[in-house]
C-alpha cells in the first residue's frame, strides 16, 4: 500500500464497521474450526498494524508477516522479535505444519502470483489446519480505492476457488460474498467518483476514510457479520470470504 494508507487504517480500522466486522466474522471462523486455543499457532499473513493478530494473541499464540517497512515499524510495537516475520506470503520462512491457522485478510489481491501464495500457506499449515481468507469482490467495483491500494484484482466466487483447485489438498469449508446489501450503495459511489474524477487529493476524503454516524456504523457492522456466516448463494457482494481446511 501506499505510505499514507497505514496512516489511514491505523486511524480507521478500530471502529469503522468495515475493519470491526471483518475481524469478528474472521474470528467466528476460527472458532467454528476448533483453531482458537493456547496450544494452537496462528499465522496472520500481511498483518498490516497488526490489530487483528493482537486481538487474537488472547485466544492463541500467534505470527504475524508483512514485507512492507510502514507495516513492520507498526507490528514491532505490538509484537516480540521472534513473533514478526518479515517476508512475503509467496516465502514463508517456517517449516512444513508449523502451524494450525492462517489468516489473509484482504491479502492475496495485493500478491501478483496469488496461486504461490495458497501454496506456501498450504505447505505450513499442520494436516486439519484452517485457512481463512478474505479478499475484496467484484472488478465492478474496481476504483481509486484499489488503486491506491495496490490490489492486482478483484475476485468473484469463482476465481477464488480456483486458487484452490486439488481436493486431495484442501477442503472448502465455506466461500460466500459478504457486505452483499451495500453492494448497491458502494457501486453508486465509486461510478459516481470516477464519473467526477475525483480521486483523493487536497482536502477530499473518500467514504472509506469516514466512520459512519453510531447507529449506522453498527448497522453495517452487524449486516456484514450476519451476511458472512450465512451460506445463502449471494451472486455478488463487496467482500468475499474463504474458509478452507488442508487435508
Amino acid at each position: 500500500m501506499n505510505a499514507a494508507e497505514y496512516a489511514n487504517l491505523e486511524a480507521m480500522e478500530r471502529e469503522h464497521w468495515y475493519y470491526s466486522g471483518k475481524r469478528a466474522l474472521v474470528c467466528h471462523w476460527l472458532a467454528a474450526a476448533k483453531a482458537l486455543a493456547p496450544e494452537k499457532t496462528l499465522l496472520d499473513c500481511g498483518a498490516g498494524t497488526g490489530l487483528f493478530a493482537e486481538e487474537m494473541a488472547a485466544h492463541c499464540r500467534v505470527l504475524v508477516l508483512d514485507d512492507h517497512d510502514e507495516s513492520l515499524q507498526l507490528l514491532r510495537k505490538r509484537f516480540s522479535p521472534g513473533q514478526v516475520l518479515r517476508v512475503s506470503a509467496t516465502g514463508i520462512p517456517l517449516p512444513d505444519g508449523a502451524v494450525d491457522a492462517i489468516t489473509a485478510l484482504d491479502v492475496l489481491e495485493h500478491i501478483e502470483d496469488d496461486r504461490a501464495a495458497v501454496r506456501e500457506m498450504h505447505r505450513v499449515l499442520r494436516p486439519g489446519g484452517v485457512l481463512v481468507a478474505t479478499v475484496p469482490a467484484s472488478m465492478a467495483l474496481w476504483s481509486d480505492w484499489d488503486v491506491a491500494l495496490h490490489h492486482f484484482r478483484r475476485y468473484d466466487r469463482t476465481g477464488l476457488r480456483a486458487l484452490f483447485p486439488d481436493p486431495a489438498a484442501w477442503e472448502i469449508v465455506h466461500v460466500n460474498y459478504t457486505n452483499v446489501l451495500v453492494f448497491p450503495v458502494v457501486w453508486t459511489v465509486r461510478k459516481w467518483r470516477a464519473w467526477r474524477r475525483s480521486a483523493p487529493a487536497g482536502g477530499n476524503r473518500r467514504s472509506e476514510d469516514v466512520v459512519p454516524p453510531a447507529w449506522l456504523n453498527a448497522l453495517l457492522r452487524a449486516l456484514f457479520v450476519a451476511t458472512g456466516r450465512v451460506r445463502v448463494p449471494f451472486p455478488f457482494g463487496v467482500s468475499l470470504l474463504l474458509v478452507a481446511r488442508r487435508r
